[in-house]
């Protein structure tokens, strides 16, 4: 972090690009210190980063959307077709250190840049992989994780730049609506590119498209953006270097460490570890979800006889669609509440957000649970919980960003974000696909092939995610014991 030594009357010139609430230093009466709010090129900003990670995750579920049609193309069975995912989320993880240690140091909007014009490249030569090349489209699916992960770990960084702690949070509430938004669509998309044209490859032909278009508006809106600190701490830096200078003229603080001493720190910081750990059970639950949930709910809709088995090489995509639809609304409703509610009950606990996301975890597991038991008598009941069980789970999308954003020092947060990701899918959504597969696999291979039995391998299969979905709530509440702590330390 850059901090001058001299006594000045407003901060350097760089960082007047991104203003926040006017703060006012007393350390003399001569030596005011004023900033402007937030410009309306922040905001120009923030959507350019909104519409990018509508894109991002457009393309993390576009493999769903479509599952039975790429599952019967390749003649993948359930432990294969599971691996798809977690080949994606593997490169998706190891790659998002990387792209931290980078963030941290480097131009963030060559990187972005970068990243998208990687994946929709990539994303789009996958839409021409012949059936006897499967081994072509899993390594083209772990490339692909490899350049959204640029974007995912950095974007949030540059919002937090910009904005002070209050509007900081609803910024990057309105950034990750955009996850389930993103996620639902990718359903719609792929699902309906595959029925209207009757050939499933046309859904990965449509985001390299809208990919292009973010670049471009990435190239001619985002400014060049370098590692600054948020706005409340470059005001508490200010007023602290002109006192230092006061006091010790000549002295020049300097606060740089190495990825390794990073790392230590974060690893000694309790609520970014339990919180993290939090996290990941909630990507454990949502990757399963997001990837099995359609071909759960065609399987219980085959046992009941609303609909008849599928054998032709395009299958009705109507549950693809239905579950991206709930996906959307339950994302906007749950990130919205989520701020929300946070937002007031800061006031009066300043453990609010920890105890919302073990809450919104221990309902979420109940809703799943309920869900999978109706699901063979029922099918609008299943479609009910899983919106309810969706709904708890984006309840916690940014607030636990936010958590991180407030009990990490900023010359760390992009480190910490990277970190964040690689634990939660290493040990959630990047083994949880796989996971359900290879159990409803196991399941299956110990009786007779059939309809009821191929349902009741994926019914038995998820129940491991109510499980985890209350471990989670646990992770959270042990946060909050240690979260006012550690957001002191970070604040000193």
């Amino acid at each position: 972090a850059h901090e001058t030594t001299g006594l000045q009357c407003q901060p350097p010139l760089e960082e007047l690009n991104y203003g926040t609430t006017a703060v006012h230093v007393r350390q003399g009466p001569t030596v005011p210190v004023s900033r402007s709010g937030p410009a309306k090129r922040d905001y120009l900003t923030v959507a350019v980063l909104c519409y990018g990670n509508l894109i991002n995750f457009m393309d993390w579920f576009l493999v769903p959307g479509i599952l039975l049609d790429i599952q019967k193309y390749f003649k993948l069975s359930d432990g294969d077709t599971g691996l798809l995912q977690t080949v994606f989320i593997l490169c998706y993880m190891l790659a998002a250190p990387i792209f931290g240690y980078l963030g941290d140091r480097y131009n963030r909007k060559i990187i972005l840049g970068t990243g998208i014009f990687f994946w929709s490249g990539v994303t789009l030569g996958s839409s021409f992989i012949s059936e006897l090349y499967y081994w072509v489209f899993f390594l083209s699916r772990g490339l692909v994780g490899i350049g959204t992960a640029s974007y995912s770990t950095i974007a949030p960084t540059i919002i937090a730049d910009l904005f002070e702690e209050g509007k900081r949070t609803t910024m990057l509430s309105i950034f990750y609506i955009f996850i389930p938004v993103g996620s639902g669509l990718g359903y719609v998309l792929a699902a309906g590119m595959a029925e209207v044209m009757d050939d499933w490859h046309w859904a990965f032909r449509i985001t390299p498209c809208l990919g292009g278009l973010a670049l471009v508006l990435l190239i001619l809106l985002v400014p060049h953006t370098t590692p600054r600190r948020t706005a409340a701490h470059r005001a508490l830096s200010i007023s602290g270097t002109i006192r230092v200078a006061a006091e010790k003229p000549g002295v020049q603080r300097t606060a740089k460490t190495t990825w390794c001493q990073d790392v230590i720190s974060l690893a000694k910081n309790w609520s970014f570890v339990w919180s993290s750990l939090g996290l990941t059970a909630m990507a454990f639950v949502t990757g399963a979800l997001g990837m099995w949930i359609p071909l759960f709910l065609y399987r219980a809709q085959v046992v009941q006889g609303i609909v008849s088995p599928c054998f032709q090489e395009s299958c009705s995509s109507s549950n693809s669609l239905i579950f991206g639809g709930i996906t959307i609304g339950s994302g906007i409703l749950g990130v919205i509440a989520g701020a929300e509610v946070a937002r007031r009950l800061r006031k009066i606990n300043n453990k609010a957000d920890p105890l919302i996301c073990a809450t919104s975890m221990f309902i979420s597991a109940v809703c799943l649970y309920i869900a999978l038991m109706v699901a063979q008598v029922n099918i609008l009941s299943t479609f009910i919980f899983i919106a309810f069980g969706e709904l708890f789970l984006s309840v916690n999308w940014a607030v636990v960003t936010d958590i991180l954003l407030y009990v990490v020092t900023p010359r760390r947060q992009s480190t910490a974000i990277a970190l964040q990701i690689l634990v939660s899918h290493l040990l959630g959504d990047a083994g949880s696909p796989y996971l359900i597969g290879i159990i409803s696999n196991a399941i299956q291979a110990e009786s007779s092939h059939s309809f009821q039995w191929s349902f009741w391998s994926m019914q038995y299969s998820f129940i491991v995610c109510v499980f985890v979905g209350v471990f989670g709530g646990c992770f959270f509440l042990l946060t909050s014991f240690y979260i006012e702590e550690d957001r002191k330390e970070a604040e000193r």
